[in-house]
């Protein structure tokens, strides 16, 4: 009986002796990797030399900046004469302003949906307070004015200008 006892436990040690890790042993330190070919500073071409830049061009700048409430004026007013003497036409690019000399172009700007269109100043107006500008039909619309009243920003530029044969 003893033999039977002692054949497993036996079988148990050399399984458990064969489980055993060994000692690592010293590792040889991997070569460097190979230096990558460069070649010399004289073979390599030198970049071509960079254009010179132009400057910025120069961005034109308003004469006049008005930021407010525009309103537009249509059919009730269709062929009356306007302040400046024309006969207003609610389908021309055309506006109202109270200050502007009759002829300025001025951009005008819708805040709401960035659109833009060029109108002159041929008539004396907004009458109500708090407006800067009045339209015509067409310009409102041009802008998506559709309730009535848009807040705007109105600026004039030298380059708008019309060229007028009479002195400022």
């Amino acid at each position: 009986m003893r033999r039977y006892v002692l054949v497993p436990l036996l079988l148990t040690l050399f399984g458990l002796a064969s489980c055993a890790a060994l000692k690592p042993g010293p590792v040889a330190p991997m070569a460097p990797p190979p230096a990558p070919a460069v070649p010399p500073p004289a073979a390599t071409p030198s970049p071509p030399p960079a254009a010179p830049v132009p400057p910025p061009p120069e961005v034109e700048q308003p004469f006049f900046v008005e930021q407010g409430i525009a309103s537009f004026y249509g059919k009730a007013h269709q062929g009356k004469r306007t302040a400046a003497g024309e006969r207003f036409n609610m389908a021309d690019f055309t506006a109202a302003h109270r200050t502007l000399r009759f002829g300025t172009m001025v951009r005008v700007t819708n805040l709401r949906n960035g659109k833009s269109v060029k109108v002159r100043i041929n008539d004396r107006g907004p009458h109500i307070k708090g407006r800067v500008i009045d339209l015509s039909v067409a310009a409102a619309r041009a802008l998506g004015v559709r309730d009535g009243l848009a807040r705007v920003l109105v600026e004039a530029f030298p380059s708008d200008q019309l060229q007028s044969k009479f002195p400022p």
